[in-house]
C-alpha cells in the first residue's frame, strides 16, 4: 500500500514551519552530541530543566511516587531511562520507547600513538558495521574521556570548533593503486589500516641525549596534547591534569566525522549528518516523553548504548540496568515484590525506536519496492527485522500491529509498513527482541535513512517530525 508524501499534509495545512523548527533543534543536538556519553549528558541536563529528578534523589528523600512525577536514571554516563508516572497502577504496564545512542565509529586502541616515516598516527579499532573505505580522506574529530589512576577524568573534543585542527585517514593515490583497485570492496581498506594521521612536525626543543632524539614527531604530539589538557584545565578551573602517554590505556576516545549536521537539498527538506542511526530516533523519543503530562499509563523513554555491537555489556540493553531501575521505581511506588516487577514488564507495550533503510533508486536491486521504507512517507514500522529467515527478529503479533495502526490512524500519523531490503541481501536487528524477552508486546518503528552506517547519513525532516508525533501518540494512547 503506497501512501502520498507526508510533506503534502503540512503544505496543505500551512504547517511546514513546524517541521523545520523541530528539525533545527535536532540538527543542533546531532552536531553537538556525537558519542553516547555526550548524548546522555545532554538528555540528563534537558531532563532536569523539564522537571525530572534522579532516582537517587527520590530514594534519598523516600519519595512516594504519584501521577505526573518525572524520574530519570543514568548508567555509567552512557545510558539514560526516563519515566513519567501514569494514573494506572504500574503493574498494568508502561508505554516504552526504546532507542539507542551509540553509532558506528572508530575507537582508539589502548596503545594508539606511534610514529612511522616522520608521521605520528593513532591506531584504531572500528566499532559497529562500517564500510571501511568510506572513512578515508574525510575530516575527522576526536571525542572522548580519559581517566587517570588517581580517579581524575577529563572530557574533551578536538576538531569541531572552527579554529580546531582536524584529522584524517589517508588513502593510496590513484596513480599507484592498481593492486588496491583489484581487491573486493571489503578489503580495499583493511581494519588495521584505519590509522589516523595526527602530526608531522618534530619536537623543536634542544634534546641532548641521543637516545631521546628518536620519534621526535610523536614527542611533539605528546607535548601538544599535554599542553592542550593543561589549558583545558585552566579554562575549567580544575587542577593540572598532567597527561602522560600511559593514560591512553584508560581512555575512551572516539574518532568521528568532524563538522555540523547540515540542511540537504535545494529545498532544505533533508538533513545530512553523522549519527542519524540512531539519534534521529533518540531525540524525538526524548521530546515525546518530556511532553507526556499525567498519562494514563506510565511512560518510559530508554536510551541505551552498544546496540551497534549486539546490545551487550553493562550499558547495553542486555544488561540488568533497565530491569533494576524499574524495580527501584516500583519500590518508590508501592511495596516491592518480584511478581510485581514481572507483571509490570510483561504488561508493558514498547516501540523499539530504530531507523530503517530507505529505498534508494540508485541501488534498487537490493530492495523489494512494495515492502520498502521511503524517504518522506512518514514513520517507518517494521513488524520484524532480523536477517534472511528472520534470524534475531522479534516479529510483532498481528494483534499488536493492529493496535499500533489504530493509534496512528486515530492521531493522523503518516506511517509505512516496511522491511529492511530483500530477504537474502542481509538484514539487521534492534533491541526489540530483548524487550520481547520480558514477554511484552513490542514492534520496531523509526525513521528511514539513506546511506545508513556511512560517515554521513541522510534523513527527511518530515519523517523526523512524523516520528515525534508517532511517539507522542503511542506514549499517551497505547
Amino acid at each position: 500500500m503506497e501512501r502520498e508524501n507526508a510533506w503534502k499534509k503540512y503544505q496543505k495545512n500551512n504547517e511546514v514551519s513546524k517541521v523545520m523548527d523541530f528539525a533545527n533543534g535536532y540538527k543542533k543536538f546531532l552536531s553537538n552530541c556525537k558519542t553516547e556519553r555526550e548524548c546522555t549528558s545532554y538528555f540528563e541536563k534537558k531532563a532536569r530543566d523539564r522537571g525530572f529528578i534522579s532516582i537517587e534523589e527520590a530514594i534519598k528523600k523516600n519519595k512516594k511516587l504519584k501521577t505526573g512525577d518525572r524520574i530519570y536514571a543514568t548508567n555509567m554516563g552512557k545510558e539514560i531511562a526516563l519515566f513519567v508516572i501514569g494514573k494506572e497502577d504500574l503493574s498494568k504496564g508502561m508505554n516504552i520507547l526504546g532507542a539507542h545512542i551509540d553509532s558506528p565509529r572508530l575507537d582508539l586502541k589502548q596503545n594508539p600513538l606511534y610514529e612511522d616515516s616522520d608521521m605520528a598516527l593513532l591506531d584504531t579499532h572500528y566499532y559497529g558495521g562500517i564500510k571501511k573505505y568510506q572513512w578515508v580522506t574525510i575530516p575527522l574529530a576526536l571525542h572522548g574521556t580519559i581517566a587517570k589512576t588517581d580517579g581524575t577524568t577529563v572530557d574533551f573534543s578536538i576538531g569541531e570548533r572552527e579554529d580546531d585542527p582536524v584529522f584524517c585517514i589517508t588513502d593510496l593515490l590513484i596513480h599507484l593503486s592498481a593492486d588496491q583497485m583489484s581487491k573486493e570492496a571489503k578489503k580495499v581498506v583493511e581494519g588495521e589500516d584505519l590509522n589516523v594521521l595526527v602530526g608531522s612536525m618534530p619536537f623543536g626543543d634542544e634534546i641532548k641525549k641521543d637516545a631521546d632524539k628518536k620519534e621526535l614527531v610523536k614527542k611533539n604530539v605528546l607535548n601538544i596534547i599535554t599542553t592542550y589538557f593543561e589549558n583545558l584545565d585552566k579554562e575549567n578551573g580544575n587542577k593540572k591534569y598532567n597527561f602522560r602517554e600511559e593514560d591512553f590505556m584508560s581512555c575512551e576516545v572516539e574518532v568521528v566525522p568532524a563538522g555540523k549536521a547540515r540542511d540537504m537539498g535545494i529545498d532544505r527538506s533533508m538533513i545530512l549528518g553523522y549519527g542519524h542511526d540512531d539519534r534521529v530516533c533518540s531525540y524525538p523519543t526524548f521530546e515525546a516523553v518530556c511532553r507526556a503530562k499525567n498519562p494514563k499509563r506510565t511512560v518510559c523513554g530508554l536510551l541505551v548504548d552498544k546496540e551497534e555491537i549486539g546490545s551487550v555489556g553493562a550499558t547495553g540493553m542486555s544488561s540488568r540496568f533497565f530491569e533494576n531501575t524499574v524495580a527501584e521505581l516500583i519500590n518508590l511506588y508501592t511495596d516491592y515484590s518480584d511478581l510485581l516487577l514481572r507483571r509490570t514488564l510483561s504488561n508493558s507495550f514498547a516501540i523499539s525506536s530504530d531507523v530503517s533503510g530507505a529505498f534508494d533508486s540508485i541501488y534498487s536491486s537490493a530492495f523489494e519496492k512494495k515492502n520498502s521504507a521511503y524517504l518522506g512517507r512518514g514513520f517507518a514500522v517494521n513488524k520484524y527485522t532480523g536477517a534472511r529467515g528472520k534470524s534475531g527478529s522479534n516479529d510483532a503479533s498481528a494483534e499488536y500491529v493492529g493496535k499500533i495502526r489504530s493509534i496512528f490512524e486515530d492521531n493522523d500519523i503518516y506511517y509505512q509498513i516496511c522491511e529492511l531490503g530483500k530477504v537474502d541481501q542481509g538484514g539487521g536487528g534492534t533491541i526489540a527482541y530483548i524487550f520481547g524477552n520480558y514477554n511484552m508486546n513490542v514492534i520496531d518503528g523509526g525513521v528511514a535513512v539513506l546511506s545508513m552506517h556511512a560517515p554521513y547519513e541522510v534523513i527527511s525532516k518530515v519523517d523526523l517530525y512524523e516520528a515525534y508525533k508517532a511517539y507522542v501518540a503511542f506514549a499517551m494512547n497505547a
